[in-house]
């Protein structure tokens, strides 16, 4: 029921927004570091060497607000644990969104999938409200962190976990 109620709050704004209003198109984006999306190679003694940083490049910036926008926010806001994939938690349609579902399951917590192949807008969408250019990603309690790398790099730190206990004990 939750998830019927999230998807049908996603697809109003969808269906409420002309595309040109939901997104202004801009320049090239500075590249940016995100501060818990961070992958380093480490070398020989450990030591990081070198983050990974988002790709800058021509892009459409959704508009600051707009009814996708602040249909995405709300979903992100009001979900302790969900995921915008290609496919669902049943079907994931795609290598990376499987591995996300995957370590969601071994955390044994309850997590809701939205599935972006559904609505291109949608797809754009989430990429722009977290400037962050691949799918899948995942948010816990309202924060970005990141796609299936990051995701799979928390879980074996045993970050992910934690966090997501804590999230659910609340």
């Amino acid at each position: 029921a939750r998830h019927t109620m999230l998807r049908r709050s996603l697809l109003l704004a969808l269906l409420a927004a002309p595309l040109a209003s939901a997104f202004a198109p801009c320049s090239l984006l500075p590249t940016r570091i995100s501060s818990r999306a961070v992958s380093v190679a480490r070398g020989g003694n450990g030591a990081a060497i070198a983050p990974a940083v988002r790709p800058a490049g021509l892009q459409l910036r959704m508009a600051e607000k707009g009814p996708l926008h602040d249909a995405i926010d709300k979903v992100v806001k009001e979900t302790k644990v969900v995921v915008f994939m290609k496919g669902n938690k049943d079907f994931p349609q795609c290598g990376f969104s499987n591995t996300v579902v995957q370590v969601l399951k071994a955390c044994k917590t309850d997590f809701e999938c939205i599935n972006v192949l559904e609505n291109e807008m949608l797809r754009q969408g989430i990429k722009t409200y977290s400037q962050w250019p691949t799918i899948p990603q995942l948010y816990v309690d309202g924060e970005f962190l990141g796609g299936a790398d990051i995701v799979v790099d928390m879980y074996q730190s045993g970050e992910l976990q934690e966090m997501i206990e804590k999230v659910n004990a609340e």
